[in-house]
């Protein structure tokens, strides 16, 4: 087809400069929604020692567990709207125009986070809540963005490393976060009294606008992707002229000799037509990454039964002291298994492919949870077991499983399997997808892990039990990626969608 002759350079262009430049540019976004989510860990911490600290009202020094929950699943759900909004919006509109106001939005949401108005502690809470949402929803807005642009510039042979190293920023996210608690904390135990402490958490998650805020400008450069440009602009010229600014070739090479007429898209989105030829690659997307978020979100909670080993009671701590043993162990799993994971996966996906290394992921930290959970009260969590350091080993191998498999996956093939049209927009469901299983992961299974009513939760089903079940929503994963995920490795993008719209679906179902 002579309106390709672009996209045929894209996917045999060699990899240079500008690849790794858009990949810094691109992973900003997600640098920023890891470095929110594993920090609120960690503010809320303080949060607890600054506002329910106090004998005479009974207060615990911790923060509740309704407020603690609101704090982490009002996020969440402003990403799944953004990306269900910016997604959409990214394909009516453009990537890069979208773009660049979903970064904007995380970091005056971030910088608001942080001045959250009054001193009262209801009001100061319900503030950082309507904040965080509204940072949900540029975090949101920059998961699809991200995955597409990124997937639309680089070549075929090397688009799942590239991608899988846009998402590996989250894992620098992470140990950014840590790592700024631990110097924030460090610092303001050392000279600052405790009423002090109101500005340390404050900064910490103001601190998190600066690398995406650093990154505006070089967003706003980037020209539109060649792939929007020519098949959903259908203006192949300005398509050739955007790519001859940022790879290394002459407008004759990739310019078309006669013009190509503009011709109507066959069918929209949602129709009878879309779900007839996309509808499987969509419920494959968006539900291995709803089962993924639930137990990926949910390990969060495994931090507490950790960290609790090494702390003195409530009352017996400084108000810094908790963040930063939680900070330190969070650092150190980031270091030793989630980062590790990211780059296992980088260096594989386009060895192996998508689909095995989901597979292999969700097998392994079903095995992880099942090793963790069968015998926690029996032997983890006795006296001669207590602190042991297999525990460790086994928490950190269920990070790295999901990092080497389909936490960086579902976020790779929804960037591959849709038209271009369609693109951003079902990433963005399948992302929002995500998020719903997020919002069970980091909140449902938090309230089900205590066996008994305790500290203003109410009598769930017990680490154990949890345990289980989150390994088996890992076998469900396993199940669904084997019957309904495609592989999309060493195919170029428009091969994915041609592929994908000629099966039929009595095709797609003959195992």
């Amino acid at each position: 087809m002579a309106r390709l002759k672009v996209l045929s350079a894209l996917d045999t262009a060699r990899t240079q400069y500008y690849h790794f430049k858009a990949i810094i540019i691109a992973g900003m976004g997600l640098f920023t929604d890891a470095y929110d989510l594993f920090s609120i860990t960690l503010i809320i911490k303080i949060i607890g020692r600054v506002y329910y600290g106090h004998r005479q009202d009974d207060d615990k020094f911790e923060t509740p567990p309704v407020v603690a929950s609101a704090l982490v699943a009002v996020a969440l759900l402003g990403t799944a709207v953004g990306q269900l909004v910016f997604g959409r919006l990214g394909d009516l509109k453009g990537r890069r125009h979208v773009y660049g106001f979903a970064l904007l939005l995380m970091v005056f949401s971030s910088l608001a986070s942080g001045f959250s108005i009054c001193i009262r502690k209801n009001c100061v809470l319900l503030s950082l809540g309507f904040f965080r949402f509204f940072l949900g929803l540029g975090i949101g807005g920059d998961y699809p963005l991200s995955s597409t642009i990124m997937s639309e510039f680089a070549n075929k042979k090397t688009r799942g490393s590239f991608i899988a190293a846009v998402f590996s920023m989250q894992g620098f996210g992470i140990l950014a976060s840590s790592t700024v608690t631990i110097v924030v904390c460090a610092i303001f135990r050392a000279a600052s009294k405790r009423s002090e402490a109101d500005v340390a958490w404050r900064l910490i998650l103001m601190l998190g606008s600066l690398p995406a805020a650093m990154t505006y400008y070089w967003r706003m450069m980037m020209p539109e992707t060649a792939r929007y440009t020519a098949l959903v602009e259908q203006n192949v010229m300005k398509a050739a002229k955007d790519m001859e600014k940022v790879l290394d070739v002459t407008l004759s090479q990739i310019a078309e000799e006669y013009p190509v007429a503009p011709t109507p898209h066959p069918y929209p989105l949602l129709s009878r037509e879309f779900f007839r030829r996309h509808g499987r690659d969509l419920f494959a997307c968006s539900c291995t990454w709803f089962l993924v978020d639930i137990v990926f979100y949910s390990q969060v909670l495994f931090q507490s039964e950790i960290y609790k080993r090494y702390l003195d009671k409530k009352g017996e701590v400084d108000v810094y002291q908790e963040a930063l043993h939680v900070a330190w162990i969070q650092a150190v799993i980031a270091v030793c298994s989630t980062i590790p994971g990211y780059f296992f996966s980088m260096y594989f996906i386009d060895k192996w492919g998508r689909v095995k290394i989901q597979m292999m992921g969700f097998f392994f930290m079903a095995l992880t949870f099942f090793a963790i959970g069968i015998p926690y009260y029996s032997y983890w969590t006795t006296d001669k077991h207590e602190g042991n350091k297999g525990f460790m080993v086994l928490y950190g191998l269920a990070f790295f499983f999901a990092n080497f498999g389909p936490n960086t996956t579902t976020f790779i093939v929804p960037a591959e399997l849709f038209p271009a049209r369609f693109r951003s927009t079902c990433h963005g469901i399948s992302g929002a997808a995500g998020k719903v299983g997020a919002i069970i992961g980091s909140v449902g299974f938090l309230w089900a892990s205590h066996k008994k009513k305790e500290d203003g939760y109410p009598k769930g089903f017990g680490m154990e039990v949890s345990l289980i079940i989150l390994g088996v929503v890992c076998i469900v994963g396993m199940l669904v990626t084997y019957i309904f995920t495609r592989e999309t490795m060493g195919r170029s993008l428009e091969e994915n969608e041609v592929e994908s719209e000629t099966l039929e679906v009595e095709e797609h179902f003959n195992l």
